[in-house]
């Protein structure tokens, strides 16, 4: 049964989601905007909408936190010195998923997941 399940399987076993995540969350930090599935962009949200809200913090163990995420240390230091400061003000929100039109080879629908400015 499904009961209290909040997070999508997206047809992966556990590890490999979680490897799919991270590695959709440090090419968000590096490019800034990603074009993927948007199944997959919206489960990228809820995450990387956390970990921008523990890297806002700037400290030593927020820093710690989002380089046990991320696995690169220049994408975390990049989240923590670059991108978290331009959203002290902000109280969420931080991405945006704009969807695009069905992809050509199985018509999955695509999304584009941004940063916000």
């Amino acid at each position: 049964m499904r009961h209290r399940m909040t997070q999508r399987r997206l047809g992966r076993p556990t590890d490999h989601r979680l490897a799919l995540i991270r590695n959709l969350m440090q090419e968000l930090v590096r490019h800034e905007r990603i074009r993927t599935t948007k199944v997959k962009a919206e489960e990228l949200q809820r995450e990387f909408e956390k970990l921008v809200t523990v890297a806002r913090v700037g400290d030593l163990n927020a820093r710690r936190r989002v380089s046990a995420k991320l696995y690169d240390e220049t994408m975390a230091a990049k989240l923590v010195n670059d991108i978290a400061p331009r959203f002290a003000n902000r109280n969420g929100g931080y991405t945006r998923v704009v969807k695009l039109g069905p992809r050509r080879g199985d018509s999955a629908p695509m999304a584009h997941i941004e940063l916000v400015e």
